[in-house]
């Protein structure tokens, strides 16, 4: 039996495109209120116009996640602007054109272990104690199909960012679950967002077509987030009927050498 989630505050990562922008439409469309938050102000501010367009409650509250202050005080502010932080949505996430070993430096595998895994921890770090107080909160973890099964195509940065993040999601219920406090790890395979753009080998549109869609990402956290509070899900792994990474694609594999 679904629970509403109307009135319910929700803080999203990631708000600005693809499963951040999916979810935050899916969710207000069922009544709940949203705070945006991302580096880049002016895909917050497109992102806070279709709420708005749907009758939607929502503030836009930017922030790098990556830096921990930085986080604390995004907190504060959305618990003055919207009272209390009922769901915590963890979707911001980067990844490297240049991904292999051979072609990273140091920084770059930092860069994307602070986006996807530390930035997590620092968002679920600011609403835990809330959480915990309260008896009751639901987190969730985008995580990846990576994050579950090793992947050549993500690269080793991205892959140990989001098996972390998995780990990272069954402890808090290990530990927090006794308070009331949920955790989904939503590990999707292949989606048809922005970051693809990023990869090393163009994907083309008739493979785009059959990935999954972000609304098909928004919709499964609306599903996760209107369980009653009685029930984890622990674990989401989901992907395309059609999915590259049974098939092979033109970039599941290193090729020949030179």
């Amino acid at each position: 039996m679904k629970t509403s989630i109307e009135g319910k505050t929700v803080w999203i990562t990631g708000a600005g495109s693809g499963i951040g922008r999916a979810a935050v439409n899916s969710l207000v469309q069922a009544g709940a209120r949203v705070a945006l938050s991302g580096r880049r102000v002016n895909p917050l501010e497109e992102t806070l116009e279709m709420v708005q367009s749907i009758n939607g409650n929502g503030i836009v509250v930017p922030v790098d996640v990556a830096d921990s202050e930085a986080v604390l005080s995004a907190a504060d502010e959305i618990r003055a602007e919207l009272n209390q932080i009922d769901i915590l949505i963890n979707s911001a996430g980067i990844n490297l054109p240049k991904r292999r070993y051979g072609e990273m430096e140091i920084g770059d595998w930092q860069r994307v272990i602070d986006a996807n895994l530390n930035g997590a921890y620092n968002c679920i770090y600011a609403v835990l104690p809330e959480m915990r107080d309260r008896g009751a909160g639901l987190i969730i973890n985008v995580s990846s199909w990576a994050g579950r099964h090793d992947s050549y195509v993500a690269g080793p940065a991205y892959g140990a960012s989001k098996h972390a993040l998995s780990s990272m999601s069954a402890t808090i219920n290990l530990e927090e679950g006794r308070y009331g406090i949920r955790c989904c790890s939503l590990e999707p395979a292949e989606v048809a967002t922005e970051i693809l753009d990023r990869r090393p080998i163009p994907v083309p549109d008739e493979e785009r077509a059959r990935m999954l869609q972000p609304d098909d990402l928004g919709e499964t956290i609306r599903f996760i987030a209107e369980m009653p509070a009685h029930v984890c899900l622990n674990e989401v792994l989901i992907s395309p009927t059609w999915n590259r990474s049974h098939l092979g694609g033109s970039d599941w594999y290193p090729g020949p050498p030179s």
